[in-house]
């Protein structure tokens, strides 16, 4: 059963929310054991709306957008003088994403029972990356939480902006792609199946080019709910694919031998790389913690081997830069010289922060320029499909015409 109750905290603060128990005797027990005072608790009614509410906090999201937004609001509020727990109860009542509501109030009662944040972030490890919990860690340990939580809004920020502009880019090309293959569906199944019953009647003699189309026509108009069931699930498997841990070693050596991604995706990892550890460091994260944290960061796999060498050969009492001058093929030349300077001037962190900006540049500009690249692309790929169409349908009629001559 749902209860709402209202109990006194340690520090003496008035605080209601929402907890489920077995009865009203277990919630006082529950939040006594917490180290707090139940003043009064009351049974909610479980009418339609409330289990509404409930179901769709067990499917909604945490957004990336909400996660910064609550990350800048929360340092915010601790520089202005409230207390954590109170802060993030003042957060959960303007939050109007059910899941993060819950998440919230789980963390506030965490935090007055006396755990730490970083504690009670690492309960929900599908919202707060091993990056967050360890910045505000880090924070903790230092009495900088509030500027730790600050710099993790920047962070967020900037991954956020720029997996954004990728994404933006690759919109377009996907939409028109889409939109090409349905109407291309549509047309062999309404328009081919009329012409081949002309050419039936007329008993010319077909090419290969043109059967292979009729072929494809009577398939689509008789199969056509079928043919986009089949399109969808192409499209899921394909998506399952990318995904997939099986298979991410060949789908990550591809990306990196396709031309412009192939530098595209460099950038996009070394910008992530440096940006990273530079965050950790400028928190107080050790060096080869931080690379731990960043090989959960980058997504290809050929990256995380990288980092991984790097991590044994500083726990090896070699060079930080020395995993990435052999490994110029995935990190630029740029990034390992800089990270041997940081390293031999002891600003690292100074050094990896200006990598990440140059890098984050390059990929914004080569972001507006893919979609000027992609659609010539695009326009000699649809030239070519509407050509054969035309060539493969018109030639049988030509061969009539030349008959009747």
């Amino acid at each position: 059963m749902l209860f709402t109750y209202s109990a006194k905290s340690k520090t003496g603060e008035i605080f209601e929310s929402i907890l489920e128990a077995t009865d009203r005797y277990a919630l006082a027990r529950e939040l006594r054991s917490r180290g707090c005072v139940p003043l009064s608790i009351t049974e909610k009614n479980q009418d339609f709306l409330s289990k509404f509410s409930a179901l769709a906090g067990i499917f909604s999201k945490v957004k990336n957008a909400e996660l910064i937004i609550f990350t800048k609001n929360l340092s915010g509020m601790i520089k202005a003088g409230l207390s954590l727990s109170r802060a993030l109860s003042v957060l959960k009542k303007q939050t109007k994403n059910p899941k993060l509501g819950k998440i919230l109030t789980s963390m506030a009662n965490d935090i007055d029972s006396g755990e730490t944040f970083s504690s009670a972030l690492s309960k929900f490890p599908d919202v707060f990356s091993k990056l967050f919990i360890s910045m505000v860690r880090a924070g903790e340990e230092s009495g900088n939480l509030a500027g730790a939580l600050s710099d993790i809004g920047l962070n967020l920020e900037k991954s956020n902006s720029l997996n954004k502009k990728i994404k933006g880019a690759l919109i377009y090309p996907g939409i028109i792609m889409s939109a090409m293959i349905v109407i291309g569906v549509l047309l062999f199944a309404f328009v081919v199946p009329t012409l081949a019953s002309t050419f039936k009647e007329l008993g010319v003699v077909l090419p290969f080019s043109t059967r292979l189309l009729i072929f494809c026509g009577n398939f689509f108009s008789h199969n056509l709910v079928f043919t986009f069931v089949l399109l969808f699930g192409i499209g899921c498997g394909l998506y399952f694919i990318f995904r997939s841990q099986m298979l991410a070693s060949y789908i990550d050596f591809i990306v990196l031998k396709v031309p412009v991604v192939n530098n595209l995706t460099k950038e996009l990892n070394s910008a992530r790389t440096a940006r990273t550890i530079s965050s950790l460091l400028i928190s107080g994260v050790s060096l080869t913690r931080a690379i731990e944290i960043t090989q959960d960061v980058v997504q290809n796999t050929y990256y995380k081997k990288v980092l991984n060498e790097a991590r044994g050969a500083i726990e090896k009492g070699e060079p930080f830069s020395s995993a990435f001058e052999a490994n110029v093929n995935l990190y630029p030349i740029m990034m390992s010289e800089m990270i041997q300077v940081g390293e031999e001037t002891g600003k690292l962190s100074d050094m990896l922060l200006e990598i990440a900006l140059f890098y984050e540049g390059e990929v914004e500009n080569k972001t507006k320029n893919l979609s000027t690249i992609i659609e010539p692309l695009l326009m000699i790929v649809i030239g070519a499909g509407v050509g054969f169409f035309a060539i493969s349908m018109i030639s049988p009629l030509y061969s009539i015409l030349g008959s009747i001559n």
